[in-house]
């Protein structure tokens, strides 16, 4: 005798719960404030809290134990190492910089006598190499791939729980990325499902990225436009780092205050 559809739909159905109660919970804000407050983060990182908000950040990114993830520039690697702590060691996280012929950064000066540092001097960043040195952060995997393709070849395909890219999508108009390829890649290697996460200053409405190489703003409207076309769908918007009064007619406002930043959340369907 054949089961009814109400017997195959009910088997179906049992089947999709028993593969959500295997999926790890979302961190609890008190697993994100330890992660935070871990004792072996960088004095230099704790400075950065103050302006980044990595306790809202995690929480409305919702990254989730055992992912796989990849942070596009990411520098030195500071939102690579809160994504790793959150991960865990059954997670990755692929940090991803361009060749130095891509970056910004400037070249590495010639080697001499230090200098001493300058009185009241912020303290030294880590670098992302001593980050993955740390055991407790072993799972960050150093990346370098352009802009344009920065997807490592083992991830390439439905593969990513997580794509971050953090106060950079702005510079790709002024150095010339093709953002429409970026945003393919990633697309493309993410799971349906998967979420990409872009953080970044905001620029004025009808500005677009015109000002990414003055101002190192862009339009909110713009990225989600460009990324929208890529195939993903708007999912949410972090307004935690918001602020009104930023004028947005300059790179650092006046009168001093902070950036007026935004958080967009894109899902792949």
């Amino acid at each position: 005798m054949k089961p009814s559809l109400h017997i195959l739909a009910g088997l179906a159905l049992a089947g999709a719960l028993a593969g959500c109660a295997t999926a790890p919970a979302a961190l609890s804000q008190d697993q994100i404030g330890a992660i935070v407050a871990a004792p072996d983060r960088a004095p230099a990182d704790r400075v950065n809290d103050v302006r980044r908000k990595p306790t809202e950040m995690l929480a409305f990114v919702g990254v989730r134990p055992g992912a796989v993830v990849l942070d596009v520039s990411a520098a030195r690697g500071y939102t690579s190492e809160l994504l790793a702590r959150a991960v865990g060691p059954t997670g990755k996280v692929y940090a991803q910089n361009p060749p130095r012929a891509e970056s910004r950064t400037p070249p590495a000066q010639p080697k001499g006598a230090a200098a001493p540092p300058p009185p009241n001097a912020a303290p030294p960043t880590p670098t992302l190499a001593e980050r993955a040195r740390n055991p407790a952060l072993a799972h960050i995997v150093p990346v370098t791939r352009s802009f344009d393709d920065p997807v490592p070849p083992e991830v390439a395909g439905n593969t990513l729980d997580l794509v971050t890219l953090m106060f950079n999508y702005h510079d790709f108009g002024h150095i010339g990325v093709d953002r429409a390829r970026t945003n393919a890649a990633i697309f493309k290697a993410l799971k349906p499902g998967g979420i990409y996460v872009i953080a970044d200053h905001a620029g004025r409405p009808g500005t677009g990225i015109s000002e990414a190489g003055t101002l190192h703003r862009i339009e909110e409207d713009f990225v989600r436009r460009e990324v929208e076309a890529a195939g993903f769908k708007l999912a949410g918007v972090g307004n935690f780092l918001r602020n009104p009064a930023d004028p947005r007619d300059r790179n650092t406002p006046e009168p001093a205050m902070p950036k007026d930043e935004f958080v967009l959340k894109f899902v792949k369907p």
